[in-house]
């Protein structure tokens, strides 16, 4: 279900009125009083009202499309970073086989329900030669007004804030990967994940499977928009 503002574009030039698209913009919702609580669901799906509300960099694809429904078609509907100008001439990994470079990127999501998660998702299909070569995953619990205050400050969060669902990983190019999250003695709620990619590159798919709270600490939803606006483009 979609909430949202409804817009029709670019009229065609049809003498019986054609339409040439429509537009349909709004947010995510889903049931979760139907969910089936023995089953996990993808808390940050785009499909249920999850977004991605920060991110370092996104050169050739916006990380919404990582939560978007289904898989990849392609590398243009993935998350793809510029290349980094600060990697090292020379490139050493340490004992885990991970890349020895400094920086990254980033990209932070509102969870679509908060909730716990356990298992994590990051598919780099269509990535070969520039997928990345490591990444993390992290969690935070934020109310409406700390998540406004930090996207204003360009999600610089207190370190302690962040609690760990995946560490350092090595990722491989064009594969789906499944891990764990914690163990549960150390699951935690959270109301936002931040997925780290080092040093840069590209991201097809992130899904973050687990059980939604039963105390949600965002923004109530508000209700359907009953505003609709309607515009329309001549063709020339």
């Amino acid at each position: 279900m979609l909430t949202g503002i409804f817009q029709i574009l670019d009229l065609g030039h049809s003498t019986n009125g054609g339409i040439a698209r429509l537009r349909v913009f709004g947010t995510g919702q889903k049931d979760w009083t139907a969910t089936d609580p023995k089953e996990p669901a993808d808390l940050v799906a785009i499909a249920f009202g999850g977004v991605c509300v920060g991110f370092s960099n996104a050169k050739f694809g916006h990380p919404n499309n990582i939560i978007g429904v289904g898989g990849a078609k392609s590398m243009a509907d993935g998350w793809e970073t510029a290349r980094r100008l600060d990697r090292p001439p020379i490139l050493e990994n340490d004992e885990n086989g991970i890349l020895l470079v400094p920086g990254c990127e980033w990209a932070v999501f509102r969870l679509a329900h908060p909730g716990v998660i356990t298992r994590i998702e990051i598919d780099t299909k269509y990535f070969e030669g520039n997928a990345p070569d490591s990444c993390k995953v992290d969690g935070c619990i934020l109310t409406t007004q700390e998540e406004e205050a930090v996207i204003r400050q360009k999600w610089i969060l207190p370190a302690h804030k962040w609690k760990p669902l995946l560490p350092v990983t090595k990722l491989s190019p064009n594969q789906s990967h499944l891990f764990d999250s914690l163990t549960l003695e150390l699951q935690d709620v959270i109301t936002h994940a931040r997925l780290t990619i080092v040093p840069d590159g590209g991201v097809s798919r992130l899904r973050l499977r687990g059980f939604p709270s039963s105390i949600c600490l965002l923004r109530p939803r508000e209700k359907p928009m009953l505003k609709f606006s309607v515009s329309f483009k001549a063709n020339p």
